[in-house]
């Protein structure tokens, strides 16, 4: 692949640049994994950080400094002891590369959190910290509603759905391009406990966010997020502390279930897809607050779509889906990627998968058209004049499929996978361009850059 790898102080992390991403190896306890990390990764981690601070603002017109400090108050007895170690760690590896005091553990939680704080606990306490940011001055009339982003497309099949009977894993990362920009890290962990992994992550991430992993269980493990979910309970565990235990450490898909109902917050509720390639058993792990629904099977095929199929979530923790409405994208990738599942029944592969992965068709037109809908969406591209809810993403949003990754038992094996930075079609993303032709977003001109169109890389 590459022979320009960068050592950690103690020569057992290593890292290099290939095709847009950064990938790590690091292995030891939790601490030291958290140093490799952090010294490997120091300038992009500071860089990273630095810019979200102000991201943070431009979204939410709350400041960084508020937020950490709130998920540092909630989160901090609720941490396993192995991951505040490797948070620390990271914090440490950054500040002794750089030789200040670039970020604190605050920081770095906070960030591994982002996802959880910014679209689940802020709207959904909204009134409440509008008071204590402005001393009590005043009630806000706004209407806060949790802002569950509807990202991803993942199917997993196998059994007769797929070319050799075995599990064949997909997942596309749908997000905004000024913060998904950092969604292209791979790290693959040997930790001195529990089992060693590999996943698509961020810059000081101890988890994915996008959710792809691959273990030496042997499992594949992804996911995509329930849109409209608006329940949330800050007193339990936050997500991302609850899914790296349950990667690490579940050695059954029904243990893998447990871990993550333990003290679920509700926190970036998820269709969880998990396959074993020991026993070609896949499983679809519906997670909302206070329900949840496991299918399990040898023989077919699980889609990921952006909404729940259990009525309990869709109807009680969920408002307004999309999961029906073809003009959305949760209502038509439902029918789009069962289709394709269907359609190519008995030949799934990774060259099909990459096909699927990568599909333009939209069904509420009928055609080919690369838009917010289709399965490699492309929301930048998209006018939404058959938008049917308001408050959802606007025209021309700089918002899509950000990667591609596919997995097969020869990949699994090997603890790999292959991986395609930018869309998973191949199309390059112009930032000047964009942004000369639709100059409304221009205040987010500093957060979005340029993406070229990268090959699918293996990584194992």
């Amino acid at each position: 692949m590459t022979s320009e790898w960068n050592y950690s102080s103690d020569r057992r992390g290593m890292s290099t640049f290939i095709h847009g991403w950064y990938y790590l190896r690091l292995e030891g306890s939790p601490y030291e994994c958290g140093v490799q990390h952090g010294e490997l990764l120091a300038n992009y981690i500071s860089e990273t950080i630095a810019r979200m601070k102000h991201l943070v603002y431009v979204e939410t017109g709350i400041t960084w400094e508020y937020f950490k400090q709130m998920a540092y108050e909630n989160w901090k007895e609720k941490l396993y002891p192995e991951v505040t170690e490797e948070l620390k760690g990271i914090v440490d590896g950054v500040n002794q590369k750089l030789g200040l005091q670039k970020i604190e553990f605050q920081d770095i939680l906070f960030w591994n959190g982002y996802t959880e704080v910014i679209s689940y606990w802020y709207p959904s306490h909204g009134a409440e910290i509008y008071q204590e940011v402005t001393n009590g001055r005043t009630t806000s009339g706004r209407q806060f509603q949790t802002r569950s982003e509807d990202s991803c497309s993942a199917f997993l099949a196998t059994g007769s759905y797929t070319k050799d009977g075995s599990i064949v894993a997909a997942h596309n990362s749908f997000e905004s391009f000024a913060d998904g920009r950092y969604a292209n890290v791979i790290i693959d962990i040997t930790p001195d406990t529990g089992h060693a992994f590999k996943m698509q992550s961020q810059p000081g991430y101890v988890h994915s966010m996008s959710d792809f992993y691959v273990t030496d269980t042997p499992w594949v493990i992804t996911e995509t997020t329930i849109g409209g979910f608006c329940v949330y309970d800050p007193n339990g565990v936050p997500e991302f502390v609850r899914i790296r235990k349950a990667v690490q450490f579940s050695n059954s898909l029904d243990e893998f279930v447990t871990i993550m109902l333990d003290k679920n917050s509700g926190g970036y509720a998820n269709t969880w897809l998990v396959g074993n390639y020991q026993t070609n058993e896949i499983m679809r792990f519906e997670l909302g607050l206070n329900y949840y629904a496991v299918d399990k099977t040898r023989d077919g095929a699980y889609a990921g779509f952006n909404a729940p199929l259990d009525p309990r979530i869709r109807n009680l923790e969920c408002s307004n889906s999309g999961f029906a409405d073809i003009r959305r994208h949760q209502g038509a990738r439902q029918v789009r990627i069962p289709k394709l599942l269907e359609r190519f029944k008995g030949k799934i592969d990774e060259k099909i998968a990459k096909q699927i992965i990568s599909d333009h068709y939209d069904e509420y037109l009928n055609k080919v058209n690369p838009c917010s809908r289709t399965i490699c969406a492309h929301y930048e591209c998209d006018p939404r004049e058959y938008m049917s809810q308001s408050g959802r993403p606007v025209p021309y949003e700089p918002k899509g499929a950000i990667d591609g990754k596919v997995c097969t038992r020869q990949f699994a094996y090997c603890r790999g996978f292959v991986a395609r930075y930018g869309a998973p079609c191949g199309t390059a993303f112009d930032a000047e361009k964009f942004f000369e032709e639709h100059p409304q977003f221009l205040y987010l001109r500093e957060f979005i850059v340029s993406r070229p169109s990268e090959p699918w890389t293996y990584f194992g």
